[in-house]
This record gives structure tokens, sequence and C-alpha cells, in this order.
């Protein structure tokens, strides 16, 4: 994976842990302005998860960075998107797929003792198209 510079989220926590990781699945968009993207199509979808926290578990860690990719790798890679049940209610277009990968991601973080936060989730569906989703406690203004 090629090394990104992704945009920073400013924050009042001590540590900032971000993982980067991708899927290969496919979706369609079913809106007629959608263009040649209401054609199932397929991408490499690029992912980074910031995680943040001022406390680390017992391993000495946020959260496992193993731990968080399995979660939500095995969620996507090799699916059709508009398939699964993450998306029954929703168009899985890059901003409601970066959306539900936080929500994801929130869920297993609310399970830790030590409490970490996901700050925000940077989703690259092209070489010149992503999307970054923040946490409500991290959006300006």
């Amino acid at each position: 994976m090629l090394q990104q510079i992704y945009p920073s989220v400013s924050h009042p926590y001590a540590f900032e842990l971000n993982k980067d990781f991708h899927f290969a699945a496919a979706h369609y968009i079913p809106c007629e302005d959608a263009g040649k993207c209401v054609r199932t199509h397929g991408h490499t979808y690029f992912v980074n998860l910031t995680i943040v926290g001022d406390d680390l578990d017992h391993s000495g860690f946020l959260i496992n960075f193993a731990y968080l990719k399995k979660q939500i790798h095995e969620q996507f890679d090799h699916y059709l998107l508009n398939d699964l049940p993450q998306f029954k209610d929703e168009i899985p277009s890059t901003e409601i797929v970066a959306q539900t990968i936080y929500k994801m991601t929130e869920e297993i973080l609310d399970k830790q003792p030590n409490h970490p936060k996901c700050a925000q989730v940077y989703l690259r569906e092209t070489p010149s198209s992503y999307v970054v989703y923040k946490g409500k406690e991290f959006r300006n203004g």
C-alpha cells in the first residue's frame, strides 16, 4: 500500500492511531442521475481509520490494529455492497460506506475498557476520489 497523507483531525487526546487497509468490492447506485454508476462496477477501496484516546489497554494499545482490520475487512471484502444487510435501507455510495465503517468502528470501540474513539474514516474509492467522514465531536463548528 502506498504511503498517504490524510486530512488531520483536531482532537484533545494524547494518542492517535491510524490504520490503513483495503478491500475489493462492487456496488451500483440505483439512481438515474448516477450516470455509469447505475451499472454494477467494482473498486479497490482504501481505508484509513483514525482512532484517538487517552488510555491504553492491558497490551499497551489504543486498540489492536489487526482486530480493527479483521472486523471491518471481513464485512466488505469481495462482496456486492448493495446485497449486504448494512445497506438494506441505504444506497452504498462512498459517503454511506464511509459512514457505515465509522458506525461499525464505534461499535467495536465502545466495547473496549479504555474507551478509544473513532475520529474519522478516510475512504478512497478511486485514485482521484475519496470521502472523509468525521465523528460528531470532531467536526468543526
